[in-house]
C-alpha cells in the first residue's frame, strides 16, 4: 500500500513552522483506493508570501481543526503504508515532527517521486513537480494546494509504474534503501562512488561552489552520516537542499585528512563550515629594537604584516615561555613587558636582571643574550618526518615538521630512500599552518613514535 502525500506549510522547515493543509491518497499500485484532505489550523500566522503562493489565508484556517485533533486520523492513514511524495523528505519531516509532538511515532518506508522520475524518465529538463508533469503531459489544476499537488503526484506515480518503474521502486524499497534519505538534488551514484578510505570531501551547490568541507576516516560512511537523520531545523534543511554534488580527495591517513580539511576551509571559506573558520593562532612572540637600542621581546596578538618568532593559541602559553626565557638568559621582565608599572624591576630585585631597564647594562651585551635566547628557542623546536601508509600500496605518505612548523605533506614511492630534507621537499606540497594543525601532528607523533623518522628516509 502506498500513501501519496502532499502538504502545505507556513515555511520551509519543520522546526518553528506548521502544516496548513494535508492531502493523502491511498494507492495499491494499480488504482487509487481512497483519499483524505483537510485544512489545518497551524496555530501561527501564515506569512504573506506563503498566502500568495498557496492561496491559503489565516481566515481560511481559522475554523479548521488543529493538528492535535487530526493526528490520530493522519497516523492511521500513514502507519502501514509506504510514504510517497515529491521531495519526500520535506513532507515526511513535517508529518513525522508534528505526529511526534502528539505522541505518535511515524516510521515509514519512503519513496521520492523526484528520484523515481530521474531513474525512469532520464534526461527530462527538470524534475520539479510542475516541470516533470508538463514534460509528461500531466495537468495540475489547483497548483500549490495539497489536493491539487497530491493528485498530480498520483498521476506521476502511475506514469512511473506504466513505464516499467515497479522494479525501480522495489529496488528503492529494498532493505530501507538509504537513497530515500539523500538530499533531493544529490545523485545516489555519487555517494555510492565514494571510497571507504581516509580523505576530504566537498559538498557543492547548484553552481558548483563548495559549501562544505569535511574530513573522514572512511569517506563513504562519513558522508552518509550527514543524511542519516532528518533534523527539522532551518539550518539542516537549507544545508541539505543546497547540496547538488560531492567531490573528494583521498589521503593516505586520517591525520592527513584532518590537516587538509583545515587548509581547505581556510582556502575556500565554505558557507556551512563554522568551527575551523574561527581558529587562528591568537598570539605571537615578536622582537624589535627600541629607541635606546635594546632588543625587546613582546607578546602581541598576531599581526599579518609581521613574522613572529613563534605563535601561541593562548596568551598564558606565551607568558609561560617568555618567563622561562627571562630566567634562563637573565633578561629584563620590564623590557619583555612581563612586568608593567613603575615598581622596581623584579629581575633586579631577584638578581637575574643586570639593569638594562635602568640603562646600567649596555644594549650590546643585553641584546647578545636576547639573540642567544631566540636562537635556543628556535633550536629547541622539533624537526622530524612522520612516515605512514600512502593512498595505495606502492606509495608512502610523509608529513614534514621543520623547526617546529609544518612545512608540508605529500607522497613518495614506497621504495624510495631519501638522505636529505631538500630531496624530500621535492615530493611535498607546502601548506599554511597554525597551532591547531601543529597540535594534531605533535599529538599523533607522541602516540605513534615508531612513525617518526629523523635520519635517512626509506
Amino acid at each position: 500500500m502506498y500513501a501519496i502525500v502532499d502538504i502545505e506549510t507556513t515555511g520551509g522547515y519543520a522546526a518553528n513552522n506548521a502544516i496548513t493543509e494535508v492531502a493523502i491518497v491511498l494507492h495499491d499500485g494499480n488504482r487509487e483506493l481512497k483519499r483524505y484532505e483537510t485544512l489545518v489550523r497551524p496555530g501561527m500566522t501564515i506569512p504573506r508570501y506563503v498566502q500568495a503562493l498557496t492561496g491559503i489565508s489565516d481566515e481560511m484556517v481559522a475554523g479548521a481543526p488543529s493538528f492535535d485533533e487530526l493526528a490520530p486520523i493522519i497516523y492511521e492513514w500513514l502507519k502501514d503504508a509506504v510514504f510517497v511524495a515529491h521531495n519526500v523528505n520535506f513532507d515526511y519531516s513535517f508529518l513525522h515532527s508534528q505526529l511526534k509532538d502528539c505522541g505518535f511515532h511515524l516510521d515509514s518506508r519512503k519513496l521520492c517521486t523526484v528520484r523515481l522520475s530521474r531513474k525512469v524518465f532520464p534526461g527530462a529538463p527538470s524534475y520539479s513537480l510542475g516541470n516533470i508533469c508538463q514534460h509528461l503531459g500531466i495537468s495540475i489544476p489547483n497548483r500549490h494546494r495539497a489536493g491539487g499537488d497530491a493528485n498530480a503526484t498520483v498521476l506521476l506515480f502511475e506514469k512511473i509504474l506504466q513505464a516499467g518503474g515497479l522494479e525501480v521502486i522495489r529496488g528503492m524499497l529494498k532493505g530501507r534503501n538509504k537513497e530515500q534519505y539523500l538530499p533531493i538534488h544529490l545523485p545516489a551514484e555519487q555517494l555510492d562512488g565514494l571510497p571507504q578510505l581516509p580523505g576530504v570531501y566537498y559538498f557543492h551547490d547548484q553552481k558548483g561552489k563548495v559549501i562544505y568541507v569535511g574530513k573522514a576516516k572512511n569517506l563513504r560512511h562519513r558522508v552518509s552520516s550527514h543524511f542519516s537523520n532528518n533534523k527539522t531545523g532551518k539550518q539542516k534543511q537549507e544545508f541539505l537542499r543546497n547540496i547538488y554534488s560531492i567531490s573528494h580527495e583521498i589521503t593516505g591517513t586520517e591525520l592527513m585528512a584532518f590537516l587538509l580539511e583545515c587548509v581547505e576551509i581556510k582556502r575556500l571559506w565554505p558557507v556551512y563550515n563554522r568551527s575551523l573558520k574561527r581558529f587562528e593562532p591568537s598570539y605571537g612572540l615578536y622582537v624589535y629594537e627600541d629607541r635606546n637600542g635594546y632588543s625587546r621581546l613582546i607578546l602581541e596578538k598576531r599581526k599579518k604584516q609581521l613574522q613572529p618568532i613563534y605563535t601561541f593559541s593562548l596568551l598564558l602559553e606565551g607568558q609561560n615561555l617568555l618567563r622561562k626565557l627571562i630566567r634562563e638568559y637573565n633578561l629584563c621582565p620590564r623590557l619583555c613587558f612581563i612586568q608593567k608599572g613603575d615598581d622596581t624591576c623584579e629581575g633586579i630585585r631577584e638578581g637575574y636582571c643586570k639593569g638594562a631597564c635602568e640603562h646600567q647594562e649596555p644594549p650590546e651585551s643585553y641584546n647578545a643574550r636576547v639573540e642567544e635566547a631566540i636562537s635556543a628557542l628556535l633550536k629547541s623546536l622539533p624537526s622530524f618526518t612522520l612516515m605512514d601508509r600512502g593512498r595505495h600500496a606502492e606509495e608512502k605518505s610523509c608529513i614534514l615538521i621543520e623547526k617546529g612548523r609544518l612545512y608540508g605533506m605529500g607522497y613518495l614511492p614506497a621504495d624510495t630512500v631519501i638522505y636529505d630534507t631538500t630531496d624530500l621537499k621535492s615530493y611535498l606540497t607546502r601548506y599554511p599552518e597554525n597551532d591547531y594543525m601543529r597540535g594534531l601532528i605533535y599529538a599523533h607523533a607522541e602516540r605513534w613514535p615508531s612513525k617518526i623518522i629523523k635520519g635517512p628516509i626509506g
